[in-house]
C-alpha cells in the first residue's frame, strides 16, 4: 500500500512517518546512463544488465552498510544533446552518482553537467582521453573511469598496423565522432611515428546506409588495408558493401566491434576484422560467479557488462568509505583509499580518475564471434 492511499484514509502515526521518510533517505540512488535505442544499442543493454546484477547482488548481501541501492535507468542514444538532456533530469532528480555514459560523444558533453551539479559519473565505456584529463586540468574531480583509454589503444593498434602492414596500403576512415576521430588520430599518430604512412586519412557521414561511393574510393587506391575509427554500423556496412563488389580489404578498428551487432550486419564480409578490447574480464576468476550468474539468464557478459557491474561495486564502496552520498567525498574516497576490490579484482584510480591497469588485446572475428588473436 503506497504512502499516498495509507494517507487518504487516515493520518500514520508520526513513528511510522519518521522511519519510512528514513528509509526512503537511506536508498543509495544511482543513474544508469547508456545508448538502450539507436545503433548502439546492444553496448547500452549491456551495460545495464551489468548494473542491474551489480545492484541486485549488493542488496541480496545487505547493501551497503544495510542502504539498498536503487537505479534509474536512462537512454541518451549516444546522442550528444539527449546525453546533455539526461544529465540535466538526473541532476534536477537530485541523483549524485551515475554509472555512464557510453559513448564518448556523450560522455564529454555530459560530464560538464555533472562536474558542475555535484554528480560523480564514471563511465564503464567511453574511451576518449579528453574526457579524464580536461576534468583533471579543470579541477573537476568527480569525472571518472572504470575502462580503458584511447591513448593505450592507439599505441597498441598504431603498432600493430606498422609492424604487420608495412608495405600495404593502409587508409584511414573515422565517422568524425569525439569516439571515432579521436581513435583514428591516436591510432594514426602512433603508426605515423613507427615510418607508416597512410593513403588517404577522411571522415565518413554516420547514419547512411549506401557507402558504395566511399568503397568505390577504396577500391581506386587498391587500398588493402583500413583502419575505421567508428562504431559497428558503419563499418559493418563498409565491409559488407566491398563485399558485393568482390572487394576485399583487412579492417583494423575500435574497441566498440566487441558487440555481436557487428557480425549481424557485416556477416561473413566481418570475417578476419581486428579490434581491440580490454583483457578479457570473463577469463578473470574474480568474474566466474557473475559470469555464470549471466549465463544462467542467457545472457552472455561481454563487452562493457562486467565494466558496469565494477561500475556499480566501485561507486557502492566510494559510498561505504566515504559514509554519506556525496559526489566530492566518495570520489575522494575511491581516488585516494586503498584498490577496491571488483570482478576484475582488486583495481585503483589515479590522479585523473582512471582505472589502472586496464590493458588491450587484439582480437579477430571469426565465424559469428571474436576472441583474442593468438
Amino acid at each position: 500500500m503506497s504512502l499516498r492511499t495509507t494517507l487518504g484514509h487516515g493520518a500514520l502515526p508520526l513513528v511510522l512517518l519518521c522511519s519510512l521518510t528514513a528509509a526512503e533517505a537511506a536508498d543509495i540512488r544511482i543513474a544508469v546512463v547508456a545508448s538502450l535505442t539507436g545503433p548502439n544499442a546492444s553496448a547500452g543493454d549491456q551495460v545495464r544488465r551489468g548494473a542491474e546484477l551489480a545492484a541486485e547482488d549488493i542488496n541480496a548481501a545487505g547493501g551497503v552498510d544495510g542502504s539498498k541501492i536503487v537505479l534509474t535507468v536512462e537512454d541518451d542514444a549516444c546522442d550528444p544533446k539527449q546525453a546533455v538532456s539526461v544529465a540535466n533530469r538526473v541532476v534536477g532528480e537530485e541523483i549524485k552518482l551515475v554509472d555512464g555514459h557510453v559513448c564518448s560523444g556523450a560522455s564529454i558533453p555530459a560530464s560538464e553537467v555533472y562536474a558542475e551539479s555535484g554528480v560523480l559519473m564514471m563511465t564503464p565505456a567511453s574511451v576518449n582521453s579528453k574526457l579524464t584529463d580536461n576534468a583533471f586540468t579543470k579541477g573537476w574531480t568527480t569525472i571518472m573511469r572504470f575502462y580503458a583509454r584511447d591513448d593505450a589503444q592507439g599505441a597498441l593498434v598504431g603498432s600493430y598496423i606498422a609492424a604487420n602492414y608495412r608495405g600495404k596500403i593502409i587508409a584511414f576512415l573515422h565517422d568524425k565522432s569525439a569516439y571515432g576521430k579521436g581513435l583514428a588520430d591516436q591510432v594514426r599518430a602512433h603508426m605515423n611515428a613507427a615510418g607508416v604512412h597512410e593513403i588517404l586519412y577522411e571522415g565518413i557521414n554516420p547514419g547512411e546506409k549506401d557507402y558504395t561511393a566511399v568503397v568505390t574510393k577504396l577500391r581506386a587506391l587498391n587500398v588493402e588495408v583500413l583502419y575505421y575509427g567508428g562504431y559497428p554500423a558503419e563499418g559493418g556496412l563498409l565491409l559488407r558493401q566491398a563485399a558485393d563488389q568482390g572487394y576485399k580489404f583487412q579492417m583494423v578498428t575500435t574497441s566498440g566491434f566487441v558487440t555481436p551487432e557487428f557480425w549481424s550486419i557485416a556477416g561473413p564480409a566481418g570475417e578476419g576484422t581486428l579490434f581491440p578490447f580490454t583483457s578479457d574480464p570473463r577469463r578473470l576468476a574474480a568474474a566466474a560467479r557473475v559470469a555464470a550468474e549471466l549465463r544462467a539468464t542467457g545472457f552472455e557478459p561481454e563487452g562493457f557488462t562486467l565494466f558496469s557491474y565494477a561500475t556499480i561495486q566501485a561507486l557502492a564502496e566510494g559510498v561505504r568509505r566515504a559514509g554519506k552520498v556525496d559526489a566530492a567525498a566518495v570520489a575522494r574516497a575511491l581516488r585516494t583509499g586503498q584498490p577496491v576490490d571488483t570482478v576484475f579484482g582488486p583495481v585503483a584510480f589515479d590522479a585523473k580518475g582512471d582505472a589502472e591497469g586496464m590493458t588491450y588485446d587484439i582480437n579477430i572475428w571469426h565465424d559469428g564471434r571474436y576472441a583474442k588473436l593468438q
